[in-house]
Parts: C-alpha cells; sequence; structure tokens
C-alpha cells in the first residue's frame, strides 16, 4: 500500500500496539529487575515502594503478553524464516559492512528481525507461564515448591533473554535509519523499501 508520502508499512493500531507493548516492557522490566537483585532494588521509588513494585509488576506482565499475542497472531506469518533468511544470517559480515548488494533479498522483515521476533515470542510464553506458577497469592499455591523454584529460575532467564533481544531490536533500529520513522509514521520511503527490503518492496509495488 502507498501514497503520495511513501509506502504505508504499519497501520494506526499496529504502531499504538508496539508503543504500548514498549512501554509495558520497561515498566515490567525495571520492576522485574528491582525485585531480581538488592542491587537495583532502588528501582521500587519508580512504582512507590516495594510492595507496590511486586503487586504491579505481574500485572503489567500479563497486559504485555495480551498484547503482545495480538502483534504475534498479525504478523508470524511475515516472520517464517526461509532458505533466503538462513544466508542472510549466514552473510551477517556482509549484514554489518553495509554489502547489500551481496546479500539474498530481503522480504518484509530480513533473518536478524525473523529470529528475534521468535526469541521474544518464546521468552513472552516463557515469562507468562513461569510467572502465574509463582504468583503470589493468586495460584502459586496450587504449584509444587520444587516446581515454584524451577519457575523462577525459568522466569529470570527468559526474561535476560528478552532484556538482551530488545536491546539488540532497539540498536538494529536506530541503526538502520528510517526504521523507527516506520514505526512513528507507519510510512517509508521507495528509496529505504528498495535498499532494506527489495522483496517487500516488489511485493507492495508491483516492481514499479
Amino acid at each position: 500500500m502507498s501514497n503520495e508520502n511513501g509506502l504505508v508499512r504499519y497501520s494506526g493500531s499496529d504502531r499504538a500496539n508496539h508503543w504500548i507493548v514498549a512501554l509495558l516492557f520497561v515498566l515490567a522490566a525495571l520492576s522485574g529487575l528491582a525485585l531480581f537483585h538488592p542491587s537495583m532494588y532502588f528501582l521500587v521509588g519508580l512504582f512507590g515502594g516495594g510492595s507496590w513494585a511486586r503487586i504491579l509488576h505481574p500485572f503489567i506482565g500479563v497486559a504485555m503478553f495480551v498484547l503482545f499475542v495480538g502483534i504475534m497472531f498479525k504478523f508470524w506469518h511475515h516472520n517464517v524464516l526461509n532458505a533466503n533468511d538462513r544466508k542472510w544470517l549466514g552473510q551477517i559480515g556482509d549484514v554489518l559492512n553495509g554489502h547489500h548488494e551481496k546479500l539474498p533479498e530481503v522480504g518484509r522483515y530480513n533473518g536478524g528481525q525473523k529470529l528475534a521476533f521468535w526469541v521474544m515470542v518464546v521468552s513472552m510464553l516463557l515469562l507468562t507461564v513461569s510467572g502465574f506458577a509463582f504468583w503470589r497469592p493468586y495460584f502459586s499455591h496450587y504449584v509444587p515448591v520444587d516446581v515454584n523454584r524451577v519457575a523462577a529460575l525459568v522466569h529470570a532467564f527468559s526474561a535476560w533473554v528478552l532484556i538482551l533481544t530488545i536491546i539488540v531490536h532497539v540498536y538494529a533500529a536506530i541503526w538502520v535509519q528510517g526504521t523507527i520513522g516506520a514505526m512513528r509514521t507507519g510510512i517509508v520511503s521507495r528509496a529505504w523499501a528498495r535498499k532494506h527490503h527489495p522483496g517487500w518492496f516488489k511485493e507492495v509495488t508491483g516492481g514499479k
């Protein structure tokens, strides 16, 4: 889809969902880190104290997961890895050096974006399931103590994986000029699409 300003990459609802999930992620990460280690306990001040951080953290996490599910169902079929994506990932050196002419044709998303998407999906699922297992006072008493302990470890590991993935995601968005603008306005230039996502460019323009 195109308009006089360029190509429409994201709708208004897509962008709103993305930014709300991003905000909830920051709140969940900060409150979770505050409860994870004493050295980061000072972060509870952002939530009104330790009790409020503990109370709010799981509710923020559930809200984040529910909204992320909307993103997952809408975009999962754009993120199925194919042979070109595997080749793209194998040529990560050319990606980092900007040798676009050596890379296989990229569709709506490149191999790195697709890989990050699925890491986020798995991490979100593990965080949600493990979080429910030791969520006091609502669900933890239904779960054996040993399972609670394993769930806490899975929760912490999944959180760190998700945080690192989001850091890479944000860095890549800054690195590829125009990406953040796409999520801010929903529009990308034809030149940007032709350079970074030629397969998608051909799909939405018929190659014109």
